[in-house]
């Protein structure tokens, strides 16, 4: 597998991203291509190069990236816009097919927590996406925020994003706070998310509160229906205590075909991160691209 750092636009700035590649490319035989979408608060260097390597592995050309204002990338820093986010995938589906040896009418996106829903999205409205898989992702912002909080707790939520909301009207400037502020994580997501951020520095752990207003009005679930006729693959796990399997399941029950739902037994969250739920997850996506998205 090779791996080089590359560049392109999106919206006018700058993303860092890195490309993988299989050992052996055949000049005369081009590749199908995939993007990697993070999710959250994590950058391309978290987690997303084991996948990649898995995927290069099995023959496809792989892009990771940094979305605008994340690790390595151009943009206001860590805001975290859903649809903004739509907008980067786009452009590096855009920058994957222009590759030579990537078959532009064979691209497919993968986006595990915040970045499946992401992928939903995005495979929803562009027609070059010809196959999706979303791992453990969100299909109704409101009613995930409201699921991982006791009620007291989530109409503090709102009445600070209402005064926030006001704030940047008044002088253009979010408040920022800390991740777990707005995301209340379990223990056990919160030791391994933790654990996992030690090593990648441009992993941030601050964020402004305008992402609540954002993600209180982002349901890939109304949009979902329209990646059919094109396949998708809902990974979740049942012990998911971050993001509910429910969202998952609602995601799967509104898609069209072809579709299917994967329901990993004993795993968490952050768990289908790392061995052994992580092989699970791998092998399940690769068998969906696989007959789905050839690699070529």
């Amino acid at each position: 597998m090779n791996r080089t750092p590359v560049s392109f636009y999106s919206e006018g700035f700058q993303l860092a991203g890195d490309l993988f590649r299989p050992d052996e490319l055949r000049p005369d035989r081009m590749r199908a291509g995939i993007v990697l979408c993070h999710g959250y608060t994590g950058v391309k260097d978290l987690y997303l190069p084991d996948n990649a390597r898995v995927l290069a592995e099995a023959g496809y050309v792989v892009l990771t990236f940094d979305y605008k204002g994340w690790g390595e990338s151009e943009g206001a820093r860590t805001r975290l816009a859903p649809y903004s986010r739509v907008a980067d995938v786009q452009a590096a589906l855009t920058f994957l097919g222009a590759q030579d040896d990537v078959d532009e009418r064979r691209l497919g996106i993968y986006g595990t927590s915040y970045g499946g829903a992401t992928v939903v999205w995005t495979g929803a409205i562009d027609q070059r996406v010809r196959c999706v898989v979303s791992v453990v992702g969100i299909g109704h912002g409101e009613r995930w925020m409201r699921s991982v909080r006791r009620p007291d707790e989530w109409f503090d939520l709102l009445a600070r994003s209402a005064s926030d909301r006001v704030k940047r009207a008044m002088d253009g400037q979010s408040e920022f706070v800390e991740r777990g502020e707005v995301l209340l994580p379990d223990r056990q997501s919160a030791e391994l998310a933790a654990a996992a951020r030690r090593t990648i520095p441009s992993a941030l752990n601050t964020l402004p509160l305008e992402y609540v207003d954002e993600t209180l009005g982002f349901h890939p679930e109304w949009v979902v229906d329209k990646i059919s006729p094109r396949p998708v693959l809902f990974i979740t796990t049942n012990d998911d205590r971050l993001v509910p399997p429910e969202e998952s399941r609602e995601l799967y029950r509104r898609a069209g075909e072809p579709k299917k739902l994967v329901v990993l037994e004993g795993y968490g969250h952050y768990e289908v991160y790392a061995e052994p739920a992580f092989s699970e997850v791998m092998n399940a996506t690769l068998a969906w691209f696989q007959e789905h998205l050839p690699p070529t």
